[in-house]
């Protein structure tokens, strides 16, 4: 495994774990799966060039419009959540009360 490889599978590691273990506000959340977006989007950036496949190339831009639909439907949640509940803080957050 070359050290690029380790560096893009501890990234990702690291931030699932950071969403796993450090859920307390709703931006940490989003930070967490924003930088795992990111280093999915670096890794298939690079998988065809190593491979020397030019049939998926386009793979990291249509995975960096979903990861662009998925932070402007987060940040919108965030507003909608900030307004009706006075906090960003997950605790206060019940699915019951919806």
């Amino acid at each position: 495994m070359s050290p690029l490889h380790l560096c893009f599978y501890s990234s990702f590691t690291l931030s699932s774990l950071g969403l796993a273990f450090h859920r307390t506000h709703l931006v940490s959340a989003l930070l967490c799966l924003e930088s795992m977006m990111l280093s999915l989007y670096m890794t298939l950036s690079i998988w065809p060039v190593e491979n020397q496949m030019t049939s998926s190339t386009l793979t990291p831009v249509v995975m960096l419009t979903f990861s662009a639909c998925e932070a402007g439907t987060g940040l919108a949640m965030l507003v909608a959540t900030t307004r009706t509940h006075g906090s960003d803080q997950l605790h206060t957050l019940n699915l019951l009360q919806c």
